[in-house]
């Protein structure tokens, strides 16, 4: 009879991958500090510009590593409401970081090159490099556009090293597809890999294996365990509980007094390194949402018909995100964040499902009703929840893309047409 293996789990984490993608565009940036975020990438304004400037140069598409660097633009002067979705690595130097807003950075960094994001292309390289994984380790979790769990433990090469082998072959086979980089770490548990993957980015592997424990994770600040926020961080701190190695000295029965019963047991069980998680293939969303920062304060009455185009947009982005994704829903909800930054979510969970731009619409509408409008707001959110899959939706008798059951109630925000 062969002997067990041992459990061996990957976390691999794309490395800065916007602002990687971004470069494999404009090559021309590689190592300058470069943020992505403050708006929609639409059309390119630099060629725009370009081709204003210099009519005799054919300026296209595939000559956009061409662009001369003083024509990109510079966070430096920037005012909008925009937020920072990732940076390189040259920009994290000064101290900017993904979610910071876009004028804060400018004063961290003011010669920082600004670039707008573009989902689409992001998406294209996330399915491009996970399709690579999983020729090679079946066996991989989605964790979103930039980030996966692969079980390594039946993969052949997955043992040698602790993993490396396998490690790196993935590493050179994403690079030699893409372009881009990737960290991996490798440890027998998804709460140790993914605080691995840390340990040498950009471009790195780490192995933990169960005797690291104490030498490789316990000297870490608490805060590096996945699920230790902020304010668990602060509650720990006024214990005097700031690494992991302290947390692991506390007794069990003294966390789940002072944290919770479930909290407190997942804390010692965290400190200890115990984990056992499966890498899931099929993990199914909660809901699908989309939301967007005003780049400044909306009214409600004022600022009525700019807020109507808005939520139209934000309602047909969720409803193409569902038929994308094949899902239908019967939750429907909102989220407002006004000028004090204070957030208030509602939602409405209706009896039948739909996908439907139009319906989601009319119905986040009625949430509307539901709050506050007086005050403006600086960002607005709509959300899809209680999800279920089309072909099941189908199965059960519905028909596709049936029209709403009931007449729906004109919302706060204008009628409720969407756009073409």
């Amino acid at each position: 009879m062969s002997e067990a293996l041992t459990r061996r789990i990957a976390h691999l984490d794309m490395d800065a991958f916007y602002a990687s993608v971004e470069l494999l565009r404009y090559p021309q940036l590689k190592g300058l500090p470069v943020v992505i975020g403050g708006g929609r990438r639409k059309v390119d304004d630099m060629l725009g510009r370009l081709r204003a400037e210099q009519p005799d140069y054919n300026w296209s598409e595939d000559k956009l590593h061409e662009i001369p660097l003083d024509f990109f633009p510079r966070i430096s002067g920037y005012t909008g409401r925009g937020v920072i979705t990732t940076a390189t690595y040259a920009a994290r130097q000064f101290g900017v970081g993904s979610a910071m807003g876009v004028m804060k950075a400018a004063k961290l960094c003011p010669d920082a090159i600004l670039l707008p994001v573009d989902f689409d292309q992001y998406r294209h390289y996330s399915q491009r490099f996970k399709n690579i994984i999983t020729d090679i380790a079946p066996v991989m979790e989605n964790r979103g556009v930039d980030e996966v769990y692969i079980d390594f433990t039946h993969v052949p090469g997955g043992q040698r090293e602790g993993g490396r082998v396998l490690a790196r072959l993935i590493q050179k086979a994403i690079y030699d597809d893409t372009g881009l980089t990737c960290s991996v770490g490798v440890a027998p548990n998804k709460l140790l890999a993914k605080m691995a993957s840390e340990f040498n980015k950009p471009n790195g592997i780490s192995i933990v294996q169960p005797e690291d424990l104490q030498s490789m994770i316990w000297p870490l600040p608490c805060r590096k365990i996945n699920g230790i926020g902020p304010k668990a961080e602060a509650k720990l701190a006024a214990h005097d509980i700031h690494t992991i190695g302290e947390l692991a000295q506390r007794d069990r029965v003294w966390l789940m007094q002072h944290f919770g019963k479930s909290y407190g047991a997942w804390l010692f069980d965290a400190a200890h390194g115990k984990d056992d998680r499966p890498v899931e293939t099929e993990s199914e969303p909660v809901s699908l949402s989309r939301e967007t920062t005003f780049e400044r304060d909306l009214h409600a009455v004022a600022d009525r018909e700019e807020l109507g185009r808005i939520f139209t947009r934000l309602c047909e982005q969720v409803a193409s995100d569902l038929k994308r994704k094949g899902y239908v829903g019967k939750t429907i909800g909102i989220k407002l964040r006004y000028d004090n930054f204070q957030s208030v979510t509602r939602d409405q969970t209706l009896d039948h499902y739909i996908d439907q731009a139009d319906a989601i619409r009319a119905t986040a509408g009625l949430c509307l009703k539901r709050v506050d409008l007086k005050r403006r707001l600086r960002l607005l959110g709509v959300r899809v929840g209680s999800l279920m899959k089309h072909e099941d939706w189908q199965a059960q008798g519905q028909q596709a893309h049936e029209s709403p059951q009931h007449p729906y109630t004109e919302s706060l925000f204008g009628d409720n047409q969407t756009s073409n």
